[in-house]
């Protein structure tokens, strides 16, 4: 693909990259055949090629509108065109420069703006959102999570750490409960560190990029204490949506003097926790399950078959997923967003899941669990959970 950038992008990093990455587009189009809302809207701009085209004209200082980005909006960042692309296009981080510049030339009507600061603000406060998450429960709006159980104490001397985050605490408190009892008997103890919350996946995702790099820095500092001392072998990450955005810090702080080192040192401790358990494991899991791998696993983090091998070790069988490659609908406050082709999505997404008749469905995401459960009676866990389970 040809380009030529505009001045006020072009001798900058961002227009550097932007540059690189566009010219590796051949047109070839297999993206739009794995694009998800491609497949539910049937317009090229809501496919990778067509958002990419709209990408480079913001880029070259062409004319920028409120449908240039509607288009960009209704992307989930799925990644799945980056699985898919025969020439190596990484869409994502073009997308997110992309969505930079647009942001900054439009100005969205007020209530677009006040429901996204009202979700960037809540969502990425623990105390907030648990607080309010509390109250749908108390009024019979949400069900009740299921509780933590018991959390072994730090009595190994290999140790990790694993993130909290902003709205899995109080969403699915038990997550982080069965890895550590999960890695408590494979002679690991796994740490929380106090303080330590949003990752900044979702108010960068929000377009909020300042703020949700103000968040990574944040994530930094509260674990760099017991990474400058060596004390944890690993970052591992419960959450796959979260797992993906620290792996990029390296990255996406490449360019603040202060925390460039630090970011790529987090970046290259940090492994998705089926990246850190033993493929040896066992256990008497009974009964078949439905694996739905999150976008952030499989595409974002290259991730594919792990959990599946753990969960089948573990003692359970899998039902086949047909289209498995393609999003559940979440993708962060998507679902919130963008609710009808969300919901689209959700439903094809059980209707796969739940052709085998699975006693379980599986994840590895916070976001796609609470998602998927929404709509479906079929009891939807984390897969450590089921692990746990099975071992216990």
């Amino acid at each position: 693909m040809q380009t030529s950038l505009a001045e006020f992008i072009r001798d900058s990093a961002e227009g550097r990259e932007a540059e690189a990455i566009l010219r590796k587009c051949v047109h070839c189009g297999f993206c739009t055949a794995t694009c998800p809302t491609y497949q539910v809207l049937g317009d090229d701009l809501d496919s990778p090629r067509g958002r990419i085209y709209l990408i480079k004209r913001a880029l070259e200082g062409g004319e920028i509108t409120g449908k240039t980005r509607l288009h960009l909006d209704r992307c989930l960042t799925c990644r799945a065109c980056e699985t898919t692309c025969p020439s190596g296009v990484r869409y994502g981080r073009l997308v997110d420069i992309g969505r930079a510049v647009v942001e900054a030339r439009t100005r969205r009507p007020l209530l677009d703006r006040l429901r996204r600061a009202l979700l960037g603000f809540g969502l990425s406060r623990r105390p907030l959102f648990g607080a309010a998450l509390g109250m749908a429960r108390t009024l019979g709006l949400q069900p009740k999570a299921r509780p933590a159980a018991v959390w072994p104490q730090a009595r190994h001397r290999r140790k990790m750490l694993v993130l909290g985050g902003c709205v899995q605490p109080a969403l699915a408190p038990s997550v982080n409960a069965a890895a550590a009892r999960v890695l408590d008997r494979s002679g690991v103890s796994l740490i929380e560190v106090p303080g330590a919350g949003c990752c900044g996946a979702l108010r960068f995702h929000l377009n909020d990029q300042d703020d949700g790099r103000d968040d990574m820095r944040a994530l930094i500092d509260a674990w760099w204490p017991l990474v400058e001392r060596g004390e944890v072998e690993a970052i591992a990450m419960s959450a796959s949506g979260c797992g993906a955005t620290v792996k990029e810090y390296g990255h996406l702080l490449a360019q603040d003097p202060r925390y460039a080192a630090k970011a790529a040192r987090i970046s290259e401790l940090t492994k998705d926790l089926c990246e850190v358990l033993d493929p040896g494991l066992s256990g008497k899991g009974e009964g078949t399950v439905a694996f739905q791998s999150p976008c952030t696993l499989q595409h974002g983090q290259q991730l594919r078959g792990k959990v599946e091998r753990l969960l089948q070790a573990a003692g359970y069988s899998l039902a086949p997923v047909e289209d498995a490659h393609l999003c559940c609908g979440s993708a962060g406050t998507y679902s919130l967003l963008q609710a009808p082709i969300a919901n689209e999505l959700r439903a094809r997404k059980l209707a796969a899941l739940q052709a085998g008749a699975p006693r379980w469905i599986a994840t590895a995401n916070v976001g796609c669990l609470s998602h998927l459960q929404g709509a479906t009676q079929t009891p939807v866990r984390h897969w450590i959970e089921l692990v746990d389970t099975a071992q216990a």
